[in-house]
């Protein structure tokens, strides 16, 4: 029987129809028209409650705040491969997705246990004013948070081979930055073509 890898698109920015939710579907459409099943989460008018820090969590390995953060962990327990696109606001990660990414402490909360996450591929799309506004950064915020989880993170790969997508500005009219969340995308789903000897 083949299983067909599945991946997780979250945008955490705060606008439902702004930059950064445009260059997360984009990368998942293009996954998608290469026989990807693909699944698209947005952050925006997401109730999520921010850790406190109880590790409650180490019991069981869920959080008892009741919100909106179950669809997003039983979506990275779904899928096989993920993307994760931010704006950059003072130069990191909105505040949507770093509280998003402090609730997944959960998933990783009982030490020693292995990491359920562990053999997963994740990429990360940041998104800008400026070509230069931040999104270097911004990337590396997100890629930490992909290797606390024990996930495989991948670049752009050929031909920039910079840390991931970024956008500047316009995300629907930015020719070069759209080529790098191409990228992207193909990079993650060569990688899972190769693990599971699948051409896709």
């Amino acid at each position: 029987m083949i299983t067909i890898p599945r991946i997780l698109g979250i945008s955490g920015s705060p606008n439902k129809n702004g930059n950064t939710a445009y260059a997360v579907q984009y990368a998942l459409d293009i996954l998608k028209q290469r026989g990807f099943e693909t699944r698209y989460i947005s952050l925006s008018q997401k109730n999520i409650h921010p850790c406190i820090g109880c590790f409650k969590c180490t019991n069981d390995n869920k959080c008892w705040q009741k919100d909106d953060m179950e669809e997003i962990i039983n979506g990275l327990h779904w899928c096989d491969g993920i993307i994760l696109g931010s704006p950059v606001y003072f130069g990191m990660v909105c505040g949507q997705m770093k509280t998003m990414m402090d609730r997944c402490v959960s998933t990783r909360a009982s030490y020693g246990d292995n990491f359920p996450m562990t053999g997963k591929i994740g990429g990360a799309i940041a998104c800008a004013y400026s070509r230069n506004g931040g999104q270097e950064t911004t990337l590396q915020n997100l890629q930490t948070f992909l290797l606390q989880l024990n996930i495989q993170v991948v670049s752009d790969g050929p031909g920039f081979c910079h840390s991931g997508g970024t956008i500047a500005g316009d995300a629907s009219k930015d020719t070069w930055g759209l080529e790098t969340v191409r990228n992207l995308a193909n990079n993650i789903g060569n990688l899972l073509s190769k693990n599971t000897n699948i051409k896709y």
